[in-house]
């Protein structure tokens, strides 16, 4: 018989892999993955900005990465710098100043490791509704632009000429997928987002045939990641955020060996 943190558990690794299968599709198709991995970093100061305010700090993650995605949004139109190397200053910059700040705060003791990996066995009652709450704004807001952000992924200039609104749809997106990194870093933590957002949509990617089969494909393995991953943290007493990821990367692994249709 499990006990009630492992059930809890189990529901907020469920709840993060429905959201990230169909933003993970769209991150593998526009090879956003260091733009998540930007977002992820600049966690920790979301952290301190939360110890600061005195408020969630989930709340206060999602303020950073939704300040973070605006900047990002913006600095695409300066020609001085190369996308890339404004997300390495972003990421590293956020990162480094997220620690200064918890450094001043003698008062705070905070432990680390959960943050950096997660603390998925931590999830409480308050933490389950930050997931599908948000989970659900995410997901609903991504439904609305689905059809038009997929023709700006397959072709951004002939969507202008068609009228699309390119800039609009980008900003909400980007912000999205903010909201999405806020709510999973308490399952897998600020190293390992971006792989619950890629490895599960990458081995659903050799088995889709549209668009929309990929993304509910993504949802079903990272809920089989999820699940097999605590399943190994159970029994083997292996940390929880890792655990999923690995267990991740060996579906991803079982599928490039499986004989394509």
């Amino acid at each position: 018989m499990f006990d009630d943190f492992l059930i809890r558990a189990l529901l907020g690794g469920l709840g993060v892999a429905l959201v990230a299968g169909p933003f993970g599709s769209f991150v593998v198709w526009r090879r956003l993955a260091y733009f998540g991995d930007t977002l992820a970093h600049s966690a920790l100061l979301g952290v301190a900005l939360g110890f600061i305010l005195h408020i969630n700090l989930t709340l206060g993650i999602f303020i950073i990465c939704q300040i973070l995605a605006i900047l990002l949004f913006i600095s695409q139109y300066q020609r001085q710098l190369a996308s890339d190397t404004l997300l390495g200053i972003f990421s590293h910059g956020a990162l480094s100043l997220g620690l200064v700040a918890l450094g001043f705060m003698d008062n705070v003791r905070i432990d680390l490791v959960s943050y950096l990996f997660g603390d998925i066995l931590a999830i409480g009652t308050t933490d389950l509704i930050w997931i599908y709450g948000a989970g659900g704004v995410a997901l609903i807001g991504l439904i609305a632009i689905w059809k038009p952000l997929l023709s700006i992924t397959i072709h951004e200039d002939l969507a202008r000429v068609e009228g699309l609104p390119v800039d609009r749809i980008n900003w909400l997106f980007l912000g999205l997928i903010a909201l999405t990194v806020a709510i999973m870093m308490k399952v897998v933590g600020m190293l390992l987002v971006t792989a619950l957002l890629i490895i599960p949509a990458a081995t659903a990617r050799r088995f889709a045939s549209t668009p929309e089969s990929m993304a509910i494909i993504a949802m079903v393995i990272g809920g089989l990641s999820v699940t097999l991953g605590l399943l190994g943290s159970f029994y083997y007493d292996t940390p929880s955020g890792p655990s999923i990821v690995v267990a991740g990367c060996i579906l991803f692994i079982s599928s490039i060996l499986l004989p394509r249709r």
